[in-house]
């Protein structure tokens, strides 16, 4: 399988590399990303073939229709990690709340958030192929919330890495920012930003870009890379729990194979929402993807629309933090794929120079035969949150984005899967106060939910309150570059 350029070769990269070139180094030609130059099929023989596949057994099939060039024993290795999930058995447990409605909670590894599904494995093939190579490695992320303690989490103590971790000062719950500040390991440098997510991430991708930046870290015997949704890596299997959410409902008897589902996801920088539509697009039965947004609602406006505009608009700061984002890196993928590299790159170039592009008619037809969108504030979260509460079933506030879309936007009323991306723990505050106890803090918040729900704190969660601070740094973002170097 080789991997090319969502925006074109620039004739100093190859038009074309391997998927391990494309993990480690995942900057492309013009500053656009890796795509697959085709996908497996995903028939209707390959599903049934999986009805009663184990999680990893699913994963490694998949793997190895996509013929990347990583060796089985290595792989073999990568999905051994789910094993540290709650259920190894079943990483995603898929919960039914209504007649036609399910949730694939895809909480339940080692972060509480559903970016372990990514970068457990796809942080092991890293850490392994560097050391393979006998290169070193310099791993930049930029989170929201949950990337960041996933990505130290799965790097700490690593050979040949050193992870670089960027987080908006004050806009991560207590929760997420003390999942990153304790973390111990000597190969990890965690950075707090002065600004928000997008601040971090634009951060992030003009150090990707930076050739001298890259020429500062060779002379230190060091390449660069990232472990964002920018990279493939976290994109490749973040397909496949879409497609074991649906062969869970084949399981269970709420479809039989081959009919169509919705899926719902909860979307900021678009990477779950890209997998779903790749998994759409390899076969599997989907009828149509919602996306669900805070009232950061620049996805909802782009997919009804066709026009991305933030030429005017602010950042607002809500409480499904890990949605807080304007620019959404993966939509890029989704315009490579539909209209090609030459249009991608006239519509990203519009964005950073003019911070808005906009679809022609047919370009947005197209949008909207696989997408729609709709959003919801902080308080029709919370009422969605104290609704289900009642029921016995508890959420975070970005699963709550969620129904909205799954109310307002289907067109059949045929089964439907919403995708759990965090456990209630990391924004209890929320939770809290959605269920009539507005708390001071996140650990009078879990204490309070806990009881009064009847719902355990996993240890992971509770023992953060008792660790040392190891992680203080606050900077402007200009300075960034300059901390970096300093902790390598």
């Amino acid at each position: 399988m080789q991997f090319i350029e969502t925006r074109g070769n620039d004739g100093k990269k190859p038009s074309s590399v391997q998927f391990s070139e494309a993990i480690l180094s995942p900057s492309a030609s013009f500053g656009g990303l890796y795509v697959p130059q085709t996908l497996p099929e995903l028939d209707r023989d390959f599903l049934t073939s999986h009805l009663s596949s184990h999680y990893k057994s699913l994963a490694l099939d998949f793997l190895d229709r996509f013929g990347i060039d990583i060796s089985k024993e290595v792989l073999e290795a990568a999905v051994d990690r789910y094993d540290g999930f709650d259920n190894p058995q079943n990483p995603v447990p898929v919960v039914q709340i209504e007649n036609d409605c399910f949730v694939s909670e895809l909480y339940h590894g080692q972060t509480r958030a559903f970016k372990d599904m990514a970068l457990q494995p796809f942080g092991y093939i890293l850490s392994k192929t560097a050391q393979q190579r006998g290169e070193n490695y310099l791993i930049m992320a930029a989170t929201s919330g949950d990337t960041g303690p996933a990505t130290l989490e799965t790097f700490k103590n690593q050979a040949n890495i050193k992870v670089a971790c960027l987080y908006p000062d004050g806009g991560t719950s207590d929760v997420q920012r003390l999942q990153m500040v304790t973390e111990d390991a000597e190969n990890l440098k965690v950075i707090g930003v002065k600004g928000n997510f997008d601040d971090t991430q634009h951060a992030l991708k003009e150090l990707l870009a930076s050739e001298d930046f890259k020429a500062q870290l060779e002379a230190r015997g060091i390449k660069l890379s990232a472990a964002n949704s920018v990279n493939f890596g976290r994109i490749i299997f973040q397909i496949i729990y879409h497609i074991h959410s649906y062969l869970a409902l084949v399981r269970e008897e709420a479809i039989a194979m081959g009919e169509e589902v919705y899926m719902v996801v909860p979307s900021g920088n678009f990477g779950n929402a890209l997998g779903a539509y790749y998994a759409k697009k390899a076969g599997l039965p989907v009828k149509k993807i919602l996306i669900a947004s805070n009232i950061n609602n620049i996805l909802s406006d782009w997919i009804n629309t066709g026009i991305y505009d933030i030429s005017d608009r602010e950042l607002v700061l809500t409480e499904s933090p890990a949605m807080d984002i304007l620019k959404s890196s993966n939509i890029e993928r989704v315009m490579f794929d539909k209209f090609g590299a030459e249009r991608t790159k006239e519509l990203m170039e519009a964005l950073n120079a003019n911070q808005r592009f906009e679809l022609t008619p047919e370009e947005l037809a197209s949008l909207q035969e696989d997408f729609a969108a709709t959003f919801s504030n902080d308080e029709e979260g919370e009422a969605v949150i104290a609704e289900y509460a009642k029921k016995g079933y508890i959420m975070d506030p970005h699963t709550a984005t969620c129904f909205k879309a799954y109310r307002d936007l289907r067109e059949e009323k045929i089964p439907t899967i919403l995708y759990s991306t965090a456990e209630w723990t990391k924004f209890s505050t929320t939770v809290s106060k959605a269920l009539g106890h507005v708390a001071e803090n996140d650990l009078e918040a879990l204490k309070w939910v806990s009881e009064k729900a009847n719902v355990p704190v996993p240890f992971m969660i509770s023992a953060l309150f008792g660790k040392p601070v190891i992680h203080d740094t606050i900077v402007d973002k200009e300075d960034i570059k300059g901390e970096m170097l300093n902790f390598l």
